[in-house]
């Protein structure tokens, strides 16, 4: 990363370039091996992925243990962490192990999210479409029913496909930090992912984005814009303008660059460019901050949190899966950096 810049790359290679040209498996295959995948390693490692996309039927049994109001964050939290019951010869963790247990793991992970969605909405499970590829299986899993066909929307899967890659790791941040803490003891990896998961969790990491749709929902029209970046300046005013500003980067978020013109697509698809209201609220949020003076001597730029959540509510993803998703796509690198303890 190059803060500075606004300068992201994996492996060498800038993720501006990896969002548009890639699929979101190339990637991982990229962050876990070191390298892109040539065509016969591709299309090794997505079977092998595909294979291992059904989980265990007894999990299910799990499933219907929780409330039936359960958030979809507190499913997968403990469903992932379960993996290690099904799996007891992991407990002492092998090297040898590691590439079948990263499959498994980004296999099944968009398994047990989809299927934690369907439990908290009172729908019955979708089972995997080996047929179908990573992002739009999962799709596939999400709002598919047994009893109505449902097809994927190309321009919505490579939407989710995008922000899957842009998603997938980001150096030392809370969740990523944990799950390495948790690896250097020694831990089984599906423990070690399942503590990332908690870490993500928090409205501080994964939890930004819905925080984003809530202040735009709150902001409610562009006219009272003026009247909330007096409040985000004033110090005794608890208000915060959400999805502005980065740790690390004090440019321009490379991945919120992306995910802009991504929303742009998605929307003109679905037919709601040019009257979606959280669109037009965030698109001259954006003009008036990055035009104050406040803003620019802070470097306080829209960061990858901003329009993702945009993207989600158009997609038909509830608010309350939106870390949820970030979970599926951070799992590759929670693997490829969980192997260097």
């Amino acid at each position: 990363i190059d803060g500075d810049k606004g300068i992201l790359r994996h492996r060498g290679y800038d993720i501006k370039d990896l969002a548009e040209k890639s699929d979101f498996l190339e990637v991982a295959y990229l962050l876990i091996y070191g390298e892109l995948p040539s065509g016969e390693q591709y299309n090794n490692f997505t079977k092998q992925v595909a294979h291992h996309s059904l989980v265990n039927e007894r999990l299910h049994y799990l499933f219907q243990t929780f409330c039936s109001s359960s958030h979809p964050m507190a499913i997968m939290l403990a469903a992932v962490g379960s993996l290690s019951a099904f799996y007891p010869d992991l407990l002492n963790f092998k090297e040898a192990d590691y590439e079948l247990t990263a499959i498994r793991m980004i296999a099944k992970i968009p398994t047990i999210a989809a299927m934690s969605y369907k439990y908290s909405i009172g729908q019955p499970f979708i089972y995997p479409d080996n047929s179908l590829d990573f992002t739009e299986n999962f799709l596939h899993m999400m709002f598919a029913t047994p009893y109505t066909k449902y097809t994927v929307n190309p321009i919505i899967k490579n939407a989710l496909n995008k922000i899957f890659i842009l998603h997938a790791d980001h150096e030392q941040n809370a969740s990523t930090s944990t799950v390495r803490i948790a690896g250097s003891s020694g831990a089984n990896p599906f423990a070690c992912i399942s503590t990332g998961i908690a870490s993500l969790w928090g409205p501080a990491h994964g939890g930004a984005n819905e925080a984003v749709i809530n202040m735009l929902k709150e902001i409610g029209s562009s006219e009272y814009i003026p009247k909330y970046i007096a409040k985000a300046k004033d110090k005794n005013d608890p208000f915060r303008l959400m999805g502005f500003g980065h740790r690390v980067y004090k440019n321009y978020d490379p991945r919120a660059t992306v995910l802009k013109e991504t929303c742009k697509e998605v929307l003109k698809e679905l037919g709601q460019l040019d009257n979606n209201p959280l669109l037009q609220i965030a698109i001259e949020l954006e003009a008036i901050a990055l035009k104050d003076e406040y803003f620019i001597e802070r470097k306080l730029y829209p960061n990858v949190d901003f329009y993702s959540g945009i993207i989600y509510k158009a997609m038909g993803i509830p608010s309350q899966m939106f870390t949820v998703l970030f979970a599926i796509a951070r799992t590759v690198g929670w693997m490829a950096q969980w192997k260097e303890m």
